[in-house]
């Protein structure tokens, strides 16, 4: 055997590995990030209609209209994106016939952070609407 090729595969590792493991690192945080955005958005539908269930009672009972209460909307849905883990902002329309959520979610990169890959800041919004049958 001959000596010439000796050290060869060590250096093809050396310049391969830092490129794998950027690529590994993109497809897990990539995966990752795109997960918590589907996850910013549900958390935004659901505090949405969890804020769409807080009615003006006393009209709706009377047979009125049925409105949403600012309060108790913006009460259940902060609540809401409270307990999920998440920040937030609610606001319902003049005409009190919707509300709508926005949801932001914080991504924490697993192994791109080694290589300088900051944490990103993820939002997501959903807009419910009352369904007046009167």
């Amino acid at each position: 055997m001959s000596g010439d090729d000796r050290g060869a595969v060590s250096v093809l590792v050396a310049i391969l590995a830092p490129a794998l493991l950027l690529l590994v690192g993109l497809v897990v945080d990539a995966g990752g990030m795109v997960r918590a955005l589907q996850r910013a958005e549900n958390v935004a539908a659901q505090a949405a209609r969890t804020a769409g269930q807080a009615i003006d009672l006393p009209a709706a009972i009377g047979g009125g209209i049925k409105r949403i209460d600012p309060a108790a909307a913006t009460q259940a849905a902060s609540a809401y994106l409270s307990r999920a883990g998440a920040t937030g902002t609610v606001a319902v329309a003049d005409d009190l016939q919707s509300v709508t959520v926005t949801a932001t979610i914080t991504y924490r990169p697993t192994l791109l952070a080694a290589f300088g890959y900051r944490t990103r800041t993820l939002t997501g919004q959903s807009t419910a609407r009352l369904i007046n049958t009167n």
